[in-house]
């Protein structure tokens, strides 16, 4: 086994391609065959697998998020850190703080247009962790 404690920095939201990173720990592992598993130590940040090939998706895709679980809302009684401080967090809960990626020839089983993004879902930069297992 081997583990990895990833910090990635973000400049607030939108989606970050943490794929490389991962990579490299794949490399480093040694392992040739198992599994990479991924978990975001935080309640208003996500992970999800999605197209690296047009940018249009990952626009598409926070646009479609933005306009589903409104900053501000007046129905969440949860502000304590700002008007995107709820939203956050029911943004992580309809996506994943953990993805399981098979590893195959020494690097992950992810299609060809696939890659691994870290969601932001707060409007403000943060340092972000994301545990990374290779078995």
């Amino acid at each position: 086994m081997h583990r990895h404690l990833l910090e990635v920095r973000t400049a607030g939201r939108g989606l970050w391609d943490i794929t490389g990173p991962i990579q490299a720990q794949v490399r480093t592992s040694g392992l040739t065959d198992g599994l990479c598993h991924l978990f975001c130590q935080h309640t208003s940040a996500s992970l999800t697998i999605q197209e690296n090939a047009d940018p249009d998706v990952l626009r598409d895709l926070d646009g479609w998020m933005t306009r589903t679980v409104r900053d501000g809302d007046p129905a969440f009684r949860h502000r304590d850190e700002g008007d995107d401080d709820m939203s956050a967090h029911v943004r992580t809960a309809l996506t994943h703080t953990s993805l399981t990626v098979p590893v195959m020839g020494g690097r992950l089983g992810l299609g060809t247009w696939q890659a691994v993004y870290l969601f932001e879902h707060r409007t403000a930069p943060h340092t972000r962790k994301v545990v990374i297992s290779v078995v």
